[in-house]
């Protein structure tokens, strides 16, 4: 979990960065099953856009959306909250006289759809008098009527609440018997009913489905009061609740017996570890500065990706038009036109969000685009960037890229993130032949606190686990580290990437982006990769 991640849900009554509608309601469990007819959404679609196009407008989509999200979150043996909600209405955005307008609306009626059409018209028209140049929106094939669903195997949804409390109190009694001394597991789970609509003739209705399983295991010595923590090693998916299924495919075991998961989830072993390695967190040595080489697990490597490379990125930020959430971005368009190194040739990044199982898994965007994969770097050479349909015609583009997202029915979508992965490499090489090479290094998996500044150039990453390696073998855990880079160094010094067999997915459940902030959930794969002579710091606090 991440230090924004941990914002996002510390302080349930669950807010606004978890719940971004004001219109969110609490309901009861059985309704978060249930779905609004195609024909309905469709006809209030039909509604909205002719009352679009007799305001004037030359282009209007409509997004009907409806989302659905259970917390359940439990503390060793107790249950501390079960929360469902429901948000839903209609988003509809229009060009008119060149400019933008956008309003919403949750009376899902003929007439309050339209009148969100209307509103949306008007806008348009005023922003008109102040914009300097007309929008320019890359055109999009009518798809028609076309739907598509998360491949899940069981509806989270329907799974009832004591299974899931089950679960969770079960996870605990495991951690607890193993050693710790605190247990905290939650359960998160998000259904996405979206249909999307356009004046371009499509008519999109897709059912999203995410899920999510963290936990924070706290072991204590209580003779010095010290005390270390383990967060749980899962990945927030795209899958249903078949997830909890413990498929021995999905497990990945380190060199040194740490396992580590893909598409499927062994809760309980997962907080067994987590109690036997908080507690040797306790006496593990302190890691001495300097540097090494470091051998990256996937469960950590995703969050790297995300701020050094998915989020700088992102077009609108290397514009300069997305600056107040985090920053802009060092790699500029200049750097793509002259061929700008920002890996080593073991380095391709591409983005993609049609990959099974991932958080940003989609037919469709947004825009009513398809979705697809395509390069960002490749062979470490910058090669292109995220763009949506009015950021086309920017970088010469005809179409979209499909990565353009709306976190609820009463926000306007813009560029986000698409899942953004380190492609495995080529040649058949495992982690424990990948350590074999390592003199002087350390291991990390699992994610941790990080920091990065205004342009995603120079950046700090923690972790949850971490291991000496010396002379090629692992030899125990350390304690204390981080390790800092600048962005295009540390990608150059990535030596080797572990072949397809190693390849997983890690992801952020709650991405922020934005003014007025949304959030985004998004996956990052790879497989273990080692980068050489990284700078390595001791965060151990010195009270002496």
């Amino acid at each position: 979990m991440d230090r924004r991640d941990f914002l996002a849900f510390s302080g349930i009554g669950l807010g606004g960065v978890m719940l971004p509608s004001l219109f969110t309601r609490a309901i009861a469990a059985e309704e978060l099953a249930t779905t609004i007819d195609v024909a309905r959404k469709k006809m209030l679609a039909d509604a909205a856009l002719a009352a679009a196009r007799e305001s004037g407008a030359g282009y209007a989509d409509v997004r009907i959306g409806r989302y659905l999200r259970q917390f359940v979150i439990t503390r060793e043996d107790k249950v501390q909250n079960v929360v469902n909600t429901e948000s839903t209405g209609v988003g509809v955005r229009v060009i008119a006289d060149g400019a933008w307008g956008f309003a919403a609306t949750n009376s899902l009626t003929p007439d309050g759809v339209a009148g969100a059409a209307r509103q949306a018209a008007a806008i348009a028209r005023a922003n008109a008098k102040t914009q300097t140049e007309p929008v320019r929106f890359a055109a999009a094939p009518a798809h028609g009527e076309v739907s598509w669903r998360t491949p899940i195997r069981r509806n989270a949804m329907d799974v009832p609440v004591k299974e899931k409390v089950d679960l969770l109190l079960g996870v605990n009694a495991a951690a607890t018997n193993a050693g710790a001394d605190f247990v905290n597991s939650m359960l998160f789970l998000v259904n996405e009913q979206k249909y999307f609509a356009s004046t371009d003739g499509s008519y999109i209705d897709q059912d999203v489905h995410r899920i999510w399983a963290p936990m924070t295991v706290t072991a204590i010595d209580k003779a010095s009061g010290k005390f270390r923590t383990r967060e749980g090693l899962s990945s927030p998916m795209g899958l249903g609740y078949e997830y909890f299924d413990g498929d021995p495919a999905q497990k990945f075991v380190s060199p040194n017996g740490v396992v580590n998961y893909g598409h499927s989830y062994d809760m309980v072993e997962d907080a067994v570890a987590a109690a036997k390695q908080a507690r040797e967190k306790l006496g593990a040595p302190s890691v001495k500065p300097g540097r090494y080489d470091l051998v990256l697990d996937p469960s950590h490597t995703w969050l790297t990706i995300h701020e050094s490379v998915g989020h700088p990125l992102e077009l609108d930020r290397v514009l300069g038009y997305e600056a107040n959430y985090a920053g802009t971005s060092f790699a500029t368009l200049d750097k793509r036109e002259d061929g700008f190194r920002y890996g080593s040739d073991q380095v391709t990044i591409f983005a993609d969000k049609t990959q099974p199982g991932s958080l940003g898994a989609v037919a469709y965007d947004d825009e009513g685009v398809a979705c697809k994969r395509w390069d960002l770097i490749r062979d470490g050479i910058l090669v292109d960037y995220q763009t949506i349909r009015d950021q086309a015609h920017i970088l010469g583009k005809t179409e979209s890229d499909g990565c353009c997202y709306a976190d609820s029915w009463s926000t306007v979508q813009f560029q986000r993130m698409p899942n953004v992965s380190l492609a495995p490499g080529k040649a058949k090489l495992s982690v424990a032949d990948m350590i074999k090479d390592v003199e002087d290094g350390i291991y990390i998996v699992g994610d941790g606190s990080f920091s990065i500044d205004q342009q995603r150039y120079n950046a700090q990453f923690g972790g949850q686990l971490f291991y000496g390696i010396k002379n090629g073998a692992i030899t125990g855990m350390i304690e204390d580290v981080a390790y800092q880079i600048r962005t295009p160094e540390f990608w150059n010094a990535c030596a080797a990437v572990c072949d397809e067999s190693d390849y997983r997915l890690g992801g952020s459940f709650f991405d922020g982006k934005g003014q007025p902030s949304q959030v985004s959930a998004v996956s990052h794969g790879s497989s273990t990769a080692r980068f050489n002579g990284i700078n390595v710091i001791n965060t151990a606090r010195n009270l002496g």
